[in-house]
């Protein structure tokens, strides 16, 4: 096996795709996204999209290439900064709760109330009895919300160390990537096993029949992409579907399961 493969962010399987067969799989994916969008108007469903990952899993990537020929009206991203002193001293999901899907929208969440679980344990944001209190009650709350009847699908984008210390390094060198830059990226190296066990308790605490965790691997931004959009848009229901079309990689996307965090299907 190849060094690269047993990073395990990779695929392992899949090869590359080209930009030409990249760009035409997108383009009808978003017209399979606009027919979805047509019918939970119709319909007046509640759906989320909650992404979660590593800084520079490509998060952001998705998110622009999901919603980029949706209308703005029924579709909102949602990546929410430094909590305030009041959200502090609030219920920890209160500053969540504003921003979630009324009927006929399509909401995205770019990291969620799970950053408690990630960025705020590794950080030290939160203290043990705070991440305690949100791991045992973050699943009560995620099935309270699927059965009021919000369609929630839960992605977390896993990568290698050695493909997440070069994209970071790709940030500081494009003037158009600035805005990405944080403080925190320099620790994300630096903290990489911390976050690898923040992950896996996450993960197995988290996950549930109602409220599932779907495991991406992301090494190839692209092919991340396409499959995240194609497992979302075989999952949700609507007219005019193109099955063929949708058909997700399992090598790149697929459920989680306990054995992911002892078989190599994650990045350690």
């Amino acid at each position: 096996m190849s060094k690269k493969n047993k990073e395990h962010g990779t695929n392992g399987h899949t090869p590359p795709i080209s930009k030409k067969a990249y760009k035409d799989t997108l383009r009808k994916l978003q017209i399979e996204l606009v027919k979805l969008q047509r019918h939970f108007i119709k319909c007046n469903d509640k759906i989320l999209i909650i992404l979660e990952g590593r800084d520079a899993s490509g998060k952001d990537g998705t998110i622009k290439r999901i919603v980029q020929h949706l209308s703005p009206r029924e579709t909102r991203v949602v990546a929410l900064g430094k909590p305030s002193d009041r959200d502090r001293t609030s219920w920890y999901f209160q500053r969540y709760v504003p921003y979630l899907p009324a009927a006929q929208e399509f909401v995205l969440f770019n990291r969620s109330w799970d950053n408690r679980a990630g960025v705020e344990r590794v950080m030290g944001f939160c203290t043990e009895a705070e991440h305690e209190e949100f791991m045992s009650s973050v699943s009560n709350f995620e099935n309270m919300l699927v059965r009021s009847g919000v369609k929630l699908l839960k992605y977390y984008l896993d990568i290698s160390k050695t493909e997440q210390k070069k994209r970071l390094e790709d940030r500081k060198s494009d003037p158009l990537k600035q805005w990405k830059i944080s403080p925190i990226d320099d620790r994300a190296i630096k903290n990489w096993k911390a976050y690898s066990l923040a992950r896996n308790e996450m993960l197995a605490r988290s996950h549930n029949p109602i409220a599932p965790w779907t495991l991406v691997r992301a090494n190839d931004k692209h092919l991340a992409r396409l499959n995240i959009i194609k497992d979302l848009l075989d999952r949700l229901h609507y007219t005019g579907k193109d099955k063929r079309l949708i058909r997700p990689d399992p090598h790149i996307v697929f459920a989680y399961d306990v054995s992911n965090l002892e078989n190599g299907q994650l990045a350690k």
